[in-house]
């Protein structure tokens, strides 16, 4: 479905004060708030509106753009536009090929209260460049961990002999306590300690790990990173983590981490940069090789560019969610007034002044 215009959603003018945009917003947040009733994906499209029009810059940039001036058309991995979550979870159960399992707004891996006994959780982090988080990658994860043990697989028993009810709890898995109180006796039942709740125990513990059904090994994986992943992403390794005895291993969470450019940054699916020119080029117009991603591409800058113009190259930007599109590569160009001047500089300017050009504005 198409976007609404931003200023429409507001119920402002193209030409509202950001006074104006800020009481607005104010008032339909008011209105359309879920908890008073009103529709959650009305309050999220006031939200996402107000985020860019109180912005100078995006402002700015949608008006000349539009939607993907600002990165609009994309799903992203950044969350909810306007309420945005900063920690997103993936689950890639087959180590990046799965689909997206669940959003945690508030970050932090934990077991969801399980019912069944399974192996811890574990987190780790990865670091990729800002061109791996643009195209994806495939970075190598290694990790000491209690494993399942290959002799019994878990079991905790020599191979070859049974298993056998368990005395403690008469095969149950569980035990009761009775415990004797002021207003009677109270009984509570607990996973037994003998059998870890199996209700069986080995008739003779294995010999490599001694009845404990892991041992402490070396896991070495490779995880997929999907293309256009946001730094802070957390992604989510089912049964990847710690084993357990005769129960199902714990999940690994992967913090991906991505370093800043020492030129670009992002802004949704978008890219940003700057490139500067002297105020002749700008005046008289040009043509320059701008660095994307992608390498350098010529662009050209029009007779009479003011300073701040921003410039789109499409397609070099961020690849949207699910899609094989890009966003866009917005060019701020900044034009360079000299600060010293030879002779011959200065009597041109001179004369340039003298013929009228002080009574227009050099860049029109």
């Amino acid at each position: 479905m198409a976007k609404r215009d931003y200023y429409e959603v507001l119920g402002v003018n193209k030409s509202a004060s950001a006074d104006e945009i800020k009481t607005a917003f104010r008032r339909l947040a008011v209105e359309h708030h879920p908890d008073r009733g009103g529709e959650e994906e009305k309050f999220k499209e006031i939200n996402e509106a107000y985020e860019v029009l109180k912005d100078p810059e995006k402002r700015k940039r949608y008006d000349q753009f539009g939607h993907a001036g600002v990165g609009g058309d994309s799903g992203g991995f950044g969350g909810f536009n306007g309420a945005q979550s900063q920690n997103i979870n993936f689950d890639f159960g087959d180590l990046g090929l799965g689909d997206i399992f669940s959003n945690f707004f508030g970050g932090g891996a934990s077991n969801q209260g399980a019912k069944s006994r399974r192996g811890r959780d574990l987190e780790t982090s990865v670091e990729i460049s800002f061109e791996q988080s643009v195209f994806g990658t495939e970075v190598p994860i290694s990790l000491n961990l209690e494993d399942t043990c290959d002799h019994c697989k878990g079991t905790m028993s020599e191979p070859g002999f049974e298993l056998k009810t368990c005395p403690t709890c008469d095969g149950k898995g569980q035990v009761v306590n009775v415990t004797q109180t002021i207003f009677g006796r109270i009984q509570q039942a607990s996973v037994c300690p003998k059998c870890l709740g199996t209700g069986k125990i080995p008739e003779k513990l294995c010999s490599v790990c001694h009845g404990k059904g892991t041992l402490l090994k070396k896991q070495e994986l490779n995880l997929k990173i999907p293309a256009g992943i946001e730094d802070g992403t957390t992604i989510r390794l089912r049964e990847h983590g710690e084993a357990i005895a005769n129960g199902p291993k714990g999940d690994l969470y992967v913090n991906v981490r991505v370093k800043a450019h020492k030129k670009f940054t992002r802004e949704g699916d978008l890219i940003l940069s700057t490139e500067h020119v002297s105020m002749v080029d700008a005046a008289l117009g040009t043509e320059i090789d701008v660095e994307t991603v992608d390498g350098d591409v010529r662009m050209k800058i029009p007779a009479g560019t003011q300073s701040g113009s921003d410039f789109k190259l499409s397609g070099h930007g961020v690849s949207k969610f699910r899609s094989s599109n890009r966003g866009a590569h917005i060019v701020t160009v900044m034009v360079d007034t000299p600060t010293k001047l030879n002779k011959n500089q200065e009597k041109i300017l001179e004369e340039f002044k003298e013929s009228g050009g002080s009574k227009f504005h050099l860049f029109n």
